[in-house]
């Protein structure tokens, strides 16, 4: 397989492994088939995240992406980092299996400081239960903590948060369906058991192999470093992982560094290697903030430069822009309009983009044409 691959072409692999940029005249897939290809997306930003699955869906309405989370098919868990995240509904649980008592254990300090043992635990679980049963099934995160406030748990300093992150984990709660109420920001919260009717049930080496085969081929190019960075798995389970996988994926390297990555994705190097042209280097993109692209990864430089990342996450607090996305290099980023100036020059009624440096007149229509994109994508 070719080394030396080059920093820019590592950024259009993964542009294409992710299914930002097509490279395949095959039906455009589903929301459902989009998530099950990463297996899991970073899922903060709810908005965010639905347009990261309608980004790479592109036959795709806002309308049948959230369709797939009322019909049960996507769901919305802590099921890594500590980070909500969006999956298909049957992996959630072989997921958690994985990685549930890592994260469980490193809230024992925080849990200590917030006062809450097994047995509140337990109280609250209690009572998210019979709410639902009381509810119709489903019951929004306000209506959760009052009912734990009303039984004597206190939800202020965070508690509330960690009662609700505790019973994700532990696979009572889930979040389903969109909560119509605040413009459709939020889900409901229902019980995981009845809400997920066909849970994948995996024996952990299996389990194993299946979540690191799935990160490098939705992914890939990626280093085993970033793949212990994205699932927080032991180093041990990473070896056991890799030991499983190696007839089924291949290498390239890029300035000394061993990148993983699916066959299909490699070959779009072409068969001589590194005279071939991996593609997308025209392409110009709108990518929500945290989304896969950038946060999929430990190390982001293949498509941030490092005097970028400044106004990519300003003050380095976590918090990432929506970005513009030139060729597989963050360009610039954008938002909506504030103000009445603003929105005069915003991109089809919806993208004001604040750029890095110049773009080519051919860049500039790109980027009108994915505002447009956008911008049907969110209608009705």
């Amino acid at each position: 397989m070719a080394s030396n691959v080059t920093p820019a072409q590592i950024a259009r692999l993964r542009l294409a492994a992710q299914g930002i940029f097509t490279t395949s005249t095959s039906p455009s897939p589903g929301p459902v088939d989009v998530v099950r290809s990463l297996t899991a997306l970073q899922g903060q930003d709810f908005q965010g995240a639905l347009w990261s699955i309608g980004l790479r869906s592109p036959a795709s309405t806002r309308a049948s992406v959230e369709a797939a989370f009322n019909s049960g098919q996507l769901v919305r868990s802590w099921p890594m980092r500590g980070t909500l995240h969006v999956s298909a509904a049957e992996d959630l649980g072989w997921i958690l299996s994985l990685t549930a008592e890592r994260m469980y254990k490193s809230l024992a300090t925080r849990h200590r400081q917030l006062d809450i043992t097994a047995s509140d635990i337990a109280h609250v679980r209690e009572l998210a239960l019979a709410l639902l049963d009381r509810s119709g099934g489903k019951a929004p995160r306000e209506q959760l903590l009052a009912a734990f406030e009303q039984a004597g748990q206190y939800t202020k300093a965070q508690r509330g948060y960690h009662f609700l992150f505790v019973l994700c984990l532990d696979g009572t709660l889930v979040q389903g369906p969109i909560n119509p109420s605040g413009n459709g920001n939020g889900q409901y919260f229902v019980s995981a058991k009845q809400w997920i009717r066909n849970p994948r049930v995996l024996p952990r080496e299996a389990a194993l192999a299946e979540l690191g085969l799935r990160y490098f081929r939705g992914h890939g190019p990626a280093t085993l470093r970033d793949f212990q960075w994205w699932a927080k798995l032991t180093l041990k389970d990473i070896n056991a992982a890799l030991e499983q996988l190696k007839d089924q994926l291949v290498t390239i390297e890029c300035n000394g560094t061993r990148y993983w990555l699916a066959p299909e994705t490699a070959e779009l190097l072409g068969s001589k290697g590194l005279r071939g042209s991996v593609p997308g280097a025209r392409s110009v993109l709108l990518l929500p903030g945290f989304d896969e692209y950038l946060l999929g990864y430990t190390d982001r430089s293949a498509a941030l430069a490092p005097h970028h990342a400044p106004l990519t996450v300003p003050g380095n607090n976590g918090m990432f822009k929506a970005t513009v996305v030139t060729g597989g290099q963050v360009a610039g980023t954008w938002r909506k309009a504030q103000s009445a100036p603003e929105k005069q020059r915003q991109l089809a009624g919806v993208v004001l983009p604040e750029l890095f440096g110049e773009l080519t007149p051919n860049q500039h229509r790109a980027l009108a044409t994915s505002a447009a994109a956008y911008a049907r994508w969110l209608k009705p």
